[in-house]
């Protein structure tokens, strides 16, 4: 992978779940197809077909598994779940490729999870003390044993039982003999929406899956709801105590495609105004502004259309290229950066380019495009980042490196501004991004969002990073991946 991959921060997962549909299996890697940003490692779809549970997960793209008829009509069944997977928990192998599937004495049980449980080590490893046999790696794992230990009567209250034990942020989608059931945490950290198809409910997570399909957008899942699909219709529990929500503002910085309506924003309109309000907090005298595709484009137009700066495409990316091009020495790493992303010349060649990213992690990648502007014949640079500085990591299921790899939190802007080798820096403010989302300015007693990668304040308990007796060797066996 070149470092212009390695640099940007992946979250990343995405579910897909729908019931009642005869070919629920093609719909859901359809689905997938279009959440395929949210996690390229791995893949997978469980359906029923009201007998069996049919399971297929794989490493690599949807694309490469799930579009032949062949595995498709081995998913049969008229409820389905599927999953794409970015790991930030567990080794990226075939154990940890959702969903993961568990018989339980009351029939199967598939579940599907977005984001990342802050409580996840602890309760593995007090249900290992408890004689509990864990297969994967995954903090996922631990709904499966949660249910199947719960005492309670119906698998709605079991599944309910589990999420009160758990910290953190999670997006669910699970399937049992007779229900699709979706869950988002107290918080709505991490986005779920409800669709329709023809009187069939779909749960997503995001609306761009929904609009790949043809289905019709119904409301987003609420913080704290847990639903209920079946032939009845769809039921909505409220189980935890109610509070605003505080969804993940990274959805809008940089994970969710452009097109999709993440709590009712449109994604590609908040970006652009990130742009206005970067150029409004930060102008530059320059000839051309310049994105850093793909995540900054929308960003770079906003910044053009308010500063009159005109908007050209100086990066070109090669959308082509294969991790299996990129060789480990130095000398071919910096071909496979050429070779993912080359300088436009007779855009930059004499030109003050304002370059747009939308995040800066380590850093590396940056010091390299402003090398590749300078290469291309710039006359001055400036960096401009349409949010703010990133200063601590996540455990939300954003995977961050630790604080002392995150730039910001060892450098001040100068630093910063040096080591990039840029004319010029800014950062988007806290503010600058909550005016973007048409809020006057962040409230710092109940902040309107999940924001702690900027702010240090996180919205709930961090268990696992607290406990220093916590394991941090989740598996003893070692597989090929």
């Amino acid at each position: 992978m070149s470092d212009l991959e390695t640099e940007s921060l992946r979250e990343k997962c995405g579910v897909f779940g729908i019931f009642g549909n005869p070919d629920a299996a093609a719909v859901t890697a359809l689905g997938l197809h279009a959440l395929q940003h949210r996690g390229q490692e791995a893949a997978g779809i469980v359906a029923f077909d009201g007998r069996t549970f049919n399971s297929e997960r794989r490493h690599g793209l949807v694309g490469d598994h799930f579009s032949s008829e062949r595995v498709i009509k081995r998913l049969a069944g008229s409820a389905a779940i599927g999953h794409v997977r970015y790991a930030t928990t567990g080794e990226t192998v075939l154990r940890n490729v959702q969903p993961l599937f568990a018989e339980l004495d009351g029939g199967g049980f598939a579940v599907a999870h977005n984001g990342n449980f802050t409580n996840g080590l602890t309760l593995r490893r007090q249900l290992v003390r408890d004689g509990a046999i864990c297969q994967s790696t995954s903090d996922t794992e631990v709904i499966l044993h949660l249910v199947a230990r719960s005492r309670k009567p119906r698998f709605v209250d079991r599944f309910i039982e589990a999420l009160r034990q758990i910290e953190g942020a999670y997006a669910l989608v699970a399937l049992t003999n007779k229900k699709l059931v979706g869950a988002r945490d107290p918080l709505g950290i991490r986005p779920l929406v409800l669709g329709e198809l023809n009187g069939q409910y779909i749960l997503a997570s995001e609306t761009c899956a929904l609009d790949i399909i043809g289905a019709r957008f119904v409301r987003d899942i609420e913080n704290g709801e847990v639903v209920v699909i079946s032939e009845s219709g769809i039921e909505s529990l409220k189980p935890f105590p109610p509070q605003p929500a505080r969804p993940c503002i990274f959805e809008y910085i940089y994970f969710a495609r452009p097109d999709s309506i993440v709590n009712g924003r449109s994604v590609y309109d908040v970006r652009k105004r990130m742009g206005a309000e970067l150029a409004a907090e930060s102008p530059a005298q320059a000839d051309v502004v310049v994105p850093v595709p793909d995540s900054g484009v929308p960003a770079a137009l906003g910044y053009s259309q308010a500063s009159g700066i005109p908007f050209e495409l100086g990066i070109i990316r090669n959308h082509y290229v294969g991790r299996t091009f990129i060789q480990p020495s130095q000398g071919m790493r910096e071909i496979g950066v050429r070779m993912k992303h080359s300088a436009n010349r007779g855009v930059i060649e004499g030109k003050r380019v304002v370059l747009i990213d939308d995040s800066v992690v380590r850093g590396t990648t940056s010091l390299k495009i402003v090398q590749m502007m300078r290469d291309a014949g710039a006359a001055e640079v400036h960096f401009r980042i349409a949010c703010p500085p990133i200063t601590h990591p996540d455990y939300y299921g954003i995977d961050t490196p630790e604080r002392e790899k995150l730039l910001a939190a060892q450098m001040d802007l100068e630093g910063m501004r040096a080591f990039m080798g840029a004319d010029s820096l800014a950062f988007l403010s806290v503010d600058g991004i909550y005016r973007s989302m048409d809020l006057p300015k962040r409230d710092p007693v109940r902040p309107q969002f999940t924001d702690h990668c900027f702010t240090g304040d996180y919205p709930t308990r961090l268990t696992d990073v607290l406990a220093e007796s916590t394991p941090k060797q989740w598996a003893l066996l070692a597989e090929a991946s």
